[in-house]
């Protein structure tokens, strides 16, 4: 990423946060009712977790420690707070504002009182003084339990998936049909890890949690489907250490491509740092897996974010790399083919064309409350995580194994999974 889209994006990180944070101190005020003292308190509170959050992530590029991974951990958590509670409070006032219309249209007065205030001063009449009426004490105790309950959730939620979710690890097992699969490559196994992150908050032991997670798989074949790194090229090298351990584990090698996060850091270090560990990196390429009994075609293709660039996903370059197999009739093209693309937004484009695509990208919501997934309406697609069927082709999402933005899950645990074949 340049530096000047960078500060753009950083500029309208820190507006959208600005304006929630806020918001969010205005309900606290104005609920609990909050001096001077309080206030401030809070205020200072809320700026530091805005800060620490995404200026700290910045700072971390250039100076790298223990010390501040702390700091951004636990400004994240409190900003996670902060929103999840801003969401739901925002959810609480539109919700008393619908219920609140019928009654505040009944309640206009059908006659106006300046106009009878006029004729009584007008005849000598002094006027009556109104009362002003206090507020009902019930609806400031909703407003308390309202706002109390929404910081109460978003506190809660945003501890769990800091201190437990994004450690809630699992090998999800999926059985896949590839039309045309050869019979001597049913029940071939794929085990999957995508967006790992490697950074502040994915390190050594998260990555020896991973290998172990592929170790259970017993794959025949690991690949990596992008956003191995979070967006620090000098952590290129712990890729490659990570990426060298793991041939052993699968007969077939392992296989990478890449993703927007990879771009962020740079795709060239992230891709040196793949094949020096003795790996495979498609980039719009394509290999074949299989032997003399036959096999299928794996295609990889560069993350969508690269078209900004003037690059980006070329599926009929991947497909054109095909060798055709010396001694045998049938080609290369016309084997099963099983695509590995970061972006499930490509979906669109390779439906029809492929048996199956793996993606990763969506981090499955990462944070999802309620049994609700915000991202399934946001995202192209909708293509969140598992899996999806179109035009005649699969896609399997997986939910990633690291996290971006607050290093925390909820309803989102990470996955590694474990795809497999059958004809």
């Amino acid at each position: 990423m340049s530096a000047a889209r960078f500060l753009v994006f950083l500029v309208l990180v820190l507006a959208v946060l600005g304006g929630i944070n806020a918001q969010v101190f205005r309900w606290a005020r104005n609920a609990f009712r909050l001096g001077p003292s309080a206030q401030r308190g809070l205020k200072l509170v809320l700026v530091a977790a805005l800060a620490g959050m995404v200026l700290g992530r910045v700072a971390g590029r250039f100076w790298p420690s223990a010390g501040l991974g702390f700091v951004i951990a636990s400004a994240s958590t409190v900003e996670l707070a902060v929103i999840i509670s801003g969401i739901l409070l925002l959810m609480a006032d539109g919700l008393r504002l619908l219920l609140g219309l019928p009654g505040r249209w009944r309640s206009r007065p059908l006659v106006s009182v300046a106009p009878i205030a006029a004729l009584a001063s007008n005849a000598g009449i002094a006027p009556v003084a109104l009362a002003a009426v206090p507020e009902l004490p019930r609806r400031a105790f909703l407003a308390q339990a309202t706002a109390g309950s929404a910081f109460l959730i978003g506190s809660s939620s945003s501890l769990y998936g800091a201190l437990k979710g994004r450690y809630d690890y699992s090998v999800e097992e999926i059985v896949l049909k590839i039309p045309g699969l050869p019979r001597a490559l049913d029940g071939f196994s794929i085990a999957q890890l995508s967006d790992v992150h490697i950074g502040v908050f994915v390190g050594d032991a998260e990555l020896n949690i991973a290998q172990e997670l592929l170790r259970q798989a017993k794959p025949d074949l690991i690949v990596l489907t992008g956003d191995l790194l979070d967006n620090d090229p000098r952590l290129a090298e712990k890729l490659g250490r990570f990426v060298r351990r793991l041939p052993a584990l699968a007969r077939a090698g392992v296989v990478a491509i890449s993703g927007n996060h990879d771009y962020f850091a740079g795709v060239e270090e992230m891709a040196a740092a793949i094949t020096g560990a003795g790996a495979r990196m498609l980039r719009n390429d394509a290999m074949i897996v299989g032997g003399a009994g036959g096999g299928f075609a794996l295609l990889g293709v560069e993350d969508v974010w690269a078209r900004r660039d003037g690059g980006g996903p070329d599926l009929p370059r991947s497909l054109r790399s095909l060798p055709r197999l010396g001694g045998l009739v049938a080609p290369a093209l016309d084997m099963p083919r099983i695509l590995l693309c970061h972006n499930p937004s490509f979906f669109e484009e390779s439906a029809g064309q492929v048996a199956l695509q793996l993606s990763g990208h969506t981090h499955g919501g990462q944070v999802n409350l309620l049994g609700l997934r915000p991202a399934d309406y946001i995202l192209p697609g909708g293509w969140v995580a598992g899996r999806y069927d179109l035009r005649g082709s699969t896609l399997y999402v997986n939910r990633g194994f690291g996290t971006v933005g607050p290093p925390a899950r909820v309803g989102a645990p990470p996955e590694v999974t474990r795809i497999i074949l059958t004809g």
